[in-house]
């Protein structure tokens, strides 16, 4: 599309299979949050963020309530959120975010992931100059709203970039990373119909490949999307552009 903060994120829902997987790491986020700054929405913005993502991904209501019950206890795991960064085959590179209860199951599994497809675990921090870490907001289009009228809005809290994404009919403001707070301020104020709210890696270089080379870069992504301790996964691969 031509946008400066197109990223190239390879979790897609189609790709998770069953809804459980979903709801498990959605459940994943909730225990984070809740641990962080407490069991109440209205007074924990990243929680209230993460219910509008359930409730987008169609997670019941009763699943929420109890991740939040269950967030709240003593029986709740120790999850840590841990960020591996490496090379796959042609030189692409690989960002992968996971929360997990067990950091030496994680990297081991992720270093045979990449070890198997060719690829290489590096240092944390490696890919800083690759990626940037982003405040995404995506709201609902109603049609009325003038999106440069919107822009200039929001930029005084901090946004960047705001466009619409004619395909699916939404309104996606990207934003400074530490931006996050304000901007769902400021949205919900305003009482714009948020759809997702969430951090994302955007990548400021790309690596053009074929389509035959981006094959070798799916089975790893795929391996990697298997895996119950991986929540995110970018790259900056691009194919035949």
């Amino acid at each position: 599309m031509g946008r400066a903060f197109e990223f190239r994120k390879a979790r897609k829902m189609k790709r998770w299979g069953q809804m459980a997987k979903t709801f498990t790491r959605i459940g994943k986020d909730i225990a984070i949050a809740v641990k962080s700054a407490g069991p109440d929405p209205n007074s924990n913005s990243r929680l209230r963020a993460i219910i509008q993502n359930a409730k987008a991904a169609n997670m019941p209501k009763a699943n929420v309530e109890n991740a939040i019950k269950r967030a709240s206890s003593k029986e709740q795991e120790d999850y840590k959120e841990m960020v591996y960064e490496g090379y796959g085959q042609h030189g692409v590179a690989i960002l992968v975010e996971c929360t997990t209860d067990n950091t030496n199951r994680s990297i081991a599994n992720i270093r045979s992931y990449f070890t198997k497809c060719g690829g290489s675990i590096g240092t944390s921090g490696m890919l800083d100059f690759i990626f940037d870490r982003k405040s995404v907001f995506k709201i609902a289009n109603d049609g009325k709203t003038d999106i440069e009228e919107l822009e200039f809005e929001l930029i005084d809290f901090g946004a960047e970039e705001v466009f619409l994404d004619e395909e699916a009919n939404q309104i996606n403001i990207y934003g400074e990373f530490t931006a996050f707070g304000a901007l769902q301020k400021h949205l919900e104020e305003k009482g714009y119909e948020l759809l997702h709210a969430d951090f994302e890696r955007v990548p400021t270089d790309t690596k053009v490949l074929t389509e035959e080379q981006a094959a070798d870069i799916e089975k790893l992504i795929e391996k990697l999307e298997e895996d119950d301790d991986v929540q995110n996964i970018y790259h900056n691969m691009v194919v035949g552009e």
